[in-house]
């Protein structure tokens, strides 16, 4: 048996929440590892859909215990507001089920509020990033410069004075400068004391729960947000998260050691897709993006907001996989592709003149690089609903193999529709 790590292999949106759905309901445990509630993903179960973005997937599964690890930032408003919601959807979540970690960090009003002015300032210089604004970069600044108000903090609001003052008097002095009014200290102090009682009762050491899980033999999936290429480190930087979303953070943003990190599932979808700015090589702002985007419904979970499309890249999925050392990918959204005529992927790029396998950091570099395609003959009939490789055309077949050729890992899963059960197991990822 293996403890799983979930993680996308491209800009994020590659179709989590099905696989990560059907992963939960062989887990134990579900622990969410990094980012906040920038991202989000749909689970339908039985009929009833569930939109989730803090809360990880097995919160909607009976008999599971879900986490959020330290190396989540929340918002408690926006983590209280998604509870009741899925409350009133009859989803039972008590300190049974539901564990936050106490070493995590909390995103203020204050957190989402500089976000936007920066955000607005950089639009009208024209260098914005493209962030949700919802405090996600500000919150995880602070914790890294060792000024943040933790889970933990919540307990005790006897302690919070001196911690907000040193607080506040770093972002006042970042609100001044942006011409910005100040933020009082009663404003934050009324904000954290009006959900501590509520928080609290969800939190406690996590590591110690996980170490304790593992060694009772408990399956543990870990889940990621985001993207291979938005991680800060690896991805397409400076238009990128705030965090690390390789699956290496699965141990340090839970509290487990990595040798507990057994199978590493790359989640892939069967095109490219981004949201925001930053580079896309294979984008195709023609009647091919928008086939594969009115195809696929490519518009955000949690923002609405349109996505642009193109076609598969090998390169950069080779890269996600070195990075990650992903095992096997779950191929999502082959379906899309139905009745194409043909198919590009690219295989490599093409840099001032030179040939290059790899996508470099420079962000320079990066926007001067050209795909180099291979062209496979598309297929007429459908793939959707297929849940054996005889129910798939033989050309989509040569499509899915050549793919893990390229990219240097197999297919574990293959997804064929939304529906759950649409769905071609290769490899069980719990299985060693």
């Amino acid at each position: 048996m293996a403890n799983v790590v979930v993680v996308g292999s491209q800009w994020g949106d590659e179709g989590k929440g099905k696989i990560v759905d059907w992963l939960s309901e062989r887990a134990d445990l579900v622990v969410r590892f990094q980012g906040g509630h920038n991202a989000g993903h749909t689970l339908v179960i039985n009929g009833t859909t569930y939109k989730l973005s803090l809360l990880p997937s097995g919160i909607v599964r009976r008999g599971k215990i879900s986490v959020i690890g330290n190396g989540v930032v929340i918002d408690p408003h926006a983590l209280l507001a998604e509870i009741e919601r899925l409350k009133d959807q009859g989803v039972t979540i008590t300190h049974d089920n539901f564990r936050i970690a106490e070493n995590a960090t909390l995103i203020l009003s204050l957190h989402s509020e500089l976000d936007a002015i920066r955000e607005d300032a950089a639009s009208n210089s024209g260098t914005k990033i493209g962030t949700t604004r919802r405090g996600i970069g500000p919150a995880y600044e602070d914790k890294v410069g060792r000024r943040a108000i933790r889970v933990l903090d919540l307990a005790n609001l006897e302690t919070l004075p001196p911690k907000i003052d040193r607080l506040l008097t770093h972002h006042n002095a970042l609100r001044r400068g942006l011409g910005q009014q100040e933020v009082e200290f009663q404003t934050i102090y009324d904000e954290l004391a009006e959900v501590a009682d509520k928080i609290i009762p969800y939190s406690e050491p996590v590591w110690r729960l996980l170490d304790n899980e593992k060694r009772k033999g408990s399956r543990i999936l870990f889940e990621g947000a985001q993207g291979t290429l938005l991680d800060i480190d690896h991805g397409t930087y400076p238009f990128v998260t705030s965090s690390n979303t390789v699956a290496g953070q699965a141990a340090a943003g839970s509290g487990i050691g990595p040798d507990s990190v057994g199978y590493v599932l790359g989640i892939t979808k069967a095109y490219t897709t981004r949201v925001g700015e930053g580079p896309f090589p294979t984008e195709q702002d023609n009647e091919v993006g928008t086939f594969l985007g009115e195809q696929g419904h490519e518009f955000g979970t949690i923002t609405g907001r349109k996505r642009r499309c193109g076609w598969f890249d090998a390169v950069l999925v080779r890269q996600a996989v070195a990075t990650n050392g992903i095992t096997g990918i779950a191929l999502t959204k082959l379906d899309v592709l139905d009745g194409l005529d043909e198919i590009k992927i690219c295989v490599g790029y093409r840099l001032d003149g030179e040939e290059i396998d790899y996508l470099p950091a420079s962000q320079g570099r990066q926007a001067r690089v050209e795909p180099i395609y291979e062209t496979l003959e598309g297929w007429k009939d459908t793939t959707v609903g297929a849940r054996s490789w005889n129910d798939l055309p033989a050309q989509a077949v040569k499509y899915v193999r050549h793919v893990e050729e390229l990219i240097g890992a197999p297919v574990a899963l293959l997804s064929t529709s939304p529906e759950r059960d649409d769905t071609i197991l290769v490899h069980d990822p719990f299985q060693d």
